[in-house]
């Protein structure tokens, strides 16, 4: 028997339309095959589209799997602001447990913005010599622009990032990367997605500002990421450089797209992950 999904399109990490990262939210999503996933995932061509179903056991309110136009992903920040901000508007605000491939996760409005509770991602090896250099080539930046205090490194476990600090936040929007070779790089080092950022952030309003370049997941750019956030938060306070346990980023202006993201580490091993999300449209699709 055929039915209706209601979909959303939802901005992230921003308030205004047609800025932060834009995430699919298709509610009802129970019963759904993969196939049907992916290819609704396609079809709205965001980075992430969630997919929300009824919840299978006590512990949880609500389930969501995450699909990028490519494949299924374990669990994405700014497409569940986007899952939060479409329940909020339909269901009113609450506090609500989502279960995911990764495990549980909860998420409440605090101050009108969504803040969701992870645990602290682990960090992983360094990344230098040869292997920074052919980074830093495939980038299109120079070694010297680096921040010596932030060594490259791994975080993550699902999906990782390689976090790599730049001395000088005007440095970002002089990158010209060669996404072929930094797909081609990612086997190699170890991580899909490249997270540059500076502590000397040349806009306003922020502790820091980044770029994310996601070639081997088939994201040329990631506009926001929030889990990057999270990861760049843990590295900069196992160095020393986190101030109060708190980071504000700014990320998205290099491609007509700003948001915000604000990272607190909590004092029960976890970690605060905090921003806006922005109602675009709704829609329905027949399947």
């Amino acid at each position: 028997m055929s039915r209706t999904l209601v979909i959303h399109q939802v901005d992230a990490f921003t308030d205004t339309r047609f800025t932060g990262n834009p995430a699919g939210v298709v509610l009802g999503a129970d019963g759904l095959d993969e196939t049907t996933m992916l290819a609704i995932a396609r079809e709205l061509n965001n980075a992430d589209t969630a997919f929300v179903s009824a919840p299978d056991g006590g512990d949880h309110d609500l389930r969501v799997r995450f699909f990028t136009p490519r494949t299924e992903a374990g669990f994405v920040g700014h497409a569940t602001l986007a899952v939060h901000a479409v329940l909020t508007a339909t269901e009113g605000a609450r506090r609500r447990r989502q279960k995911g491939r990764t495990g549980i996760v909860e998420v409440a409005s605090v101050d009108g913005q969504f803040e969701i509770r992870l645990p602290r991602a682990p960090m992983g090896r360094s990344v230098q010599g040869a292997e920074l250099a052919a980074v830093c080539e495939a980038l299109g930046l120079a070694q010297d622009a680096l921040d010596s205090r932030c060594p490259a490194r791994i975080a993550g476990s699902g999906s990782t990032r390689l976090l790599l600090g730049v001395e000088d936040g005007r440095t970002l929007a002089t990158l010209t990367p060669d996404l072929a070779r930094l797909a081609a790089l990612s086997a190699s080092v170890g991580a899909p997605g490249y997270f540059l950022f500076s502590r000397r952030p040349a806009v306003p309003d922020c502790t820091l500002e980044s770029r994310m370049f996601c070639p081997a997941l088939g994201i040329p750019e990631d506009p926001v990421s929030g889990n990057a956030h999270g990861m760049l938060a843990v590295h900069l306070d196992a160095l020393g450089l986190l101030p109060g346990g708190r980071l504000r980023g700014a990320q998205g202006h290099h491609l007509g797209r700003p948001g915000r993201v604000e990272v607190e580490l909590t004092g029960d091993g976890q970690l605060a992950l905090r921003g806006r999300a922005c109602p675009v449209f709704e829609t329905r699709l027949p399947v």
